[in-house]
């Protein structure tokens, strides 16, 4: 039986993907690696901070120190304008937490989460049980972060749901033990399914498909 369901969140519940990749597409093409948004989602998808900036580095060049951050706040500025709601995820999710604990699970930072949660109307709804890749020692797609969300909810992770739209957090959910749907809407679905997620096709089934 399913104890509790544990979300990503850039193109599960808010979506966020391009204009942060036209941001990201921005700053590294000035810093010499030409790239577009699509390209910067190739690259990048799932991946948080300290996984990126190595990959930068390897194309640009040593970056400032604090870069980062110093570019992470101009992606939360941006992201307290305009970040939208993935289309039914809000709906989906208010039905789930009216019957089993929920929780966020994601490799963006606390202050771009945080913005993404409050911009959303969702922060009271998860509460304390909002993960950034900051609060764990390892972030996806190493377990850490759905370990974590699991033991927030007071569930084991072999009874969690993991609802993802990266193979990078599949990875981490199946690695946690958690059984994970992925959400095929960029990543093609018998790409998550290789990965080891169960597919589907939009956030308004949700709730149908986890017999809620």
């Amino acid at each position: 039986m399913i104890g509790a369901v544990l979300f990503d969140c850039d193109g599960v519940l808010a979506d966020t993907e391009l204009l942060v990749n036209q941001l990201v597409a921005v700053e590294l093409t000035a810093r010499g690696w030409v790239m577009d948004a699509a390209d910067a989602r190739r690259q990048f998808l799932g991946l948080a901070w300290p996984d990126i900036r190595p990959l930068v580095e390897a194309r640009t060049g040593p970056l400032p120190p604090g870069w980062e951050q110093g570019f992470g706040h101009r992606i939360a500025e941006l992201l307290a304008r305009e970040t939208m709601p993935v289309d039914g995820a809000l709906d989906a999710v208010r039905h789930v937490a009216a019957r089993l604990p929920v929780a966020v699970a994601s490799n963006s930072s606390r202050e771009e989460l945080a913005t993404k949660m409050a911009r959303l109307g969702l922060a009271e709804l998860f509460g304390p049980r909002v993960f950034s890749f900051e609060d764990v020692s390892r972030p996806k797609p190493a377990p850490d972060i759905y370990l974590a969300a699991a033991h927030a909810c007071g569930v084991e992770p072999a009874r969690c749901v993991v609802v993802e739209d990266s193979v990078t957090g599949v990875r981490a959910g199946r690695a946690a033990g958690c059984i994970v749907m992925g959400l095929a809407h960029e990543t093609p679905a018998e790409t998550l399914h290789a990965a080891g997620a169960i597919p589907f096709f939009g956030m308004a089934d949700l709730p149908e498909l986890l017999c809620l």
